[in-house]
């Protein structure tokens, strides 16, 4: 028997990373391109999410880091109760956005 499971996963992670990345990664990496601090900040949270994941899943060597990054970012994004924008500065992003932008360069 053919298991879709996994592969489903994997399909619907990237499917959800390419909307975060068109909204948070790319227009952030713009912006950090002009914002040397914002670059440095990106990096931090992205490290900070690489460790979360590494660190603090037992079972994290047994799922892609795609799906693991995807369900991180799908966690943080489930407390929001209004739709989530790109912000309009990113040298004044909250927290927020800079995290789903920094976890977006570990994919």
């Amino acid at each position: 028997m053919f298991a879709l499971g996994p592969r489903v996963f994997e399909v619907s992670a990237r499917r959800f990373l390419e909307g975060v990345h068109r909204t948070h990664g790319a227009p952030a990496r713009a912006a950090a391109a002009a914002l040397p601090g914002l670059s440095a900040v990106l990096d931090q949270h992205a490290a900070a999410v690489r460790d979360i994941l590494d660190l603090g899943i037992d079972s994290a060597g047994q799922v892609s880091s795609t799906v693991l990054v995807a369900g991180y970012m799908r966690g943080l994004m489930d407390e929001l109760t209004v739709p989530l924008a790109e912000p309009a500065d990113w040298a004044t992003a909250e927290w927020l956005h800079l995290r789903l932008a920094g976890a977006c360069l570990l994919c």
